[in-house]
């Protein structure tokens, strides 16, 4: 079976090496579209897709469908591109074991299941397998972003700062649509082995260079009450663009490091950066910030975060706006 990533996909493709089969299926849909994306638009010219491409719905489309489009021969063109979209609506679509079985090699058929993973051992992604390639597109945790930003801007030939590459994984999450949206917008106005800058990001995706996560837990981290209250105030000012759910689910992940750098006995650099699933460029911080949290301080915090995280929906908080809330946590935290 060709298990592919994508990147050997997008290198195949490039290079016009091409499969009868394309099996895209996974938690991530950001690497399902690039490739079907890239095969729409790339493998024909745009006379050859009057006739030789067609674009299909899970919702709207059914196996038997979907196999006769399969069988057509091209026209005028070497090959024939049926994309199926949403295939995770498909009912029964086992059943296209058959044409996997007997397929047409001048038809590319690409089925995007999107959302979840089939099983690698059933016989559909088998058989899908052996006559094409199937991709797992897996979802990029959070402590992973970091590192995936910096890639994605360095392939496309720019460069990126230790503080620029996390307050965009920090306020962006692991939505890698949103997040490469985000970036291109940056990308604009940008000449190439241009670096982005946190001012760049402020000025445009909107993310505060100086009133972020990032920075507020910098301020906790290195007890600057000043600061941290700064932040806050700027928080409790711009709600929607910094709700105070997300801001204490952050919280809880970065005191949750601090509480696993003291259980670590090997305090290497290399070791810290794996156990705390942080870049290396980041483990001296915590170490820093470590030295003003003992263990009992930050369980003391865990249970600061999840009483104001109940208070922010209302349970024994009957005034206090979530600005309030905010500045009320950050005082118990320094304190």
């Amino acid at each position: 079976m060709r298990d592919l990533s994508w990147n050997e996909i997008f290198k195949d493709l490039k290079n016009k090496v091409y499969y009868p089969v394309y099996l895209l299926m996974g938690e991530e849909p950001f690497y399902i579209d690039v490739i079907s994306r890239y095969i729409e638009e790339n493998v024909l010219d745009e006379t050859e897709k009057e006739f030789n491409q067609t674009i299909l719905y899970g919702r709207e489309t059914d196996v038997p469908t979907i196999i006769s489009t399969a069988k057509r021969y091209p026209m005028m063109a070497n090959h024939q591109v049926v994309i199926v979209k949403e295939a995770q609506n498909i009912k029964g679509y086992e059943e296209l074991i058959s044409y996997f079985e007997n397929h047409l090699t001048s038809t590319i058929l690409v089925i995007c299941y999107k959302y979840k993973s089939l099983k690698k051992t059933t016989k559909f992604v088998k058989e899908a397998g052996k006559v094409g390639v199937v991709m797992d597109s897996r979802k990029v945790y959070d402590n992973k972003m970091p590192e995936w930003v910096t890639d994605y801007v360095v392939r496309r030939g720019y460069k990126i700062g230790p503080k620029a590459t996390q307050m965009l994984a920090d306020h962006l999450g692991n939505d890698l649509g949103k997040v490469v949206n985000e970036i291109k917008k940056v990308f604009i106005s940008l000449p190439k082995g241009s670096e982005i800058t946190p001012l760049l990001i402020e000025q445009n995706i909107g993310i505060s260079k100086d009133f972020n996560v990032f920075e507020l837990q910098d301020a906790l981290g290195t007890k600057n009450a000043f600061k941290a209250f700064q932040i806050a105030k700027y928080f409790g000012d711009n709600p929607k663009s910094n709700p105070f759910v997300l801001t204490v689910a952050m919280l809880y992940n970065y005191f949750s490091k601090l509480l696993i750098y003291h259980s670590l006995k090997d305090k290497s650099r290399a070791k810290l950066a794996g156990e705390l699933g942080v870049p290396p460029f980041l483990v001296a911080g915590y170490q820093k910030s470590a030295a003003h949290y003992s263990s009992p301080k930050l369980i003391e915090i865990f249970s600061l975060l999840r009483e104001y995280d109940l208070k922010s929906k209302g349970v024994d908080n009957t005034s206090a706006d979530q600005g309030e809330l905010l500045k009320e946590l950050v005082y118990k935290i320094l304190n």
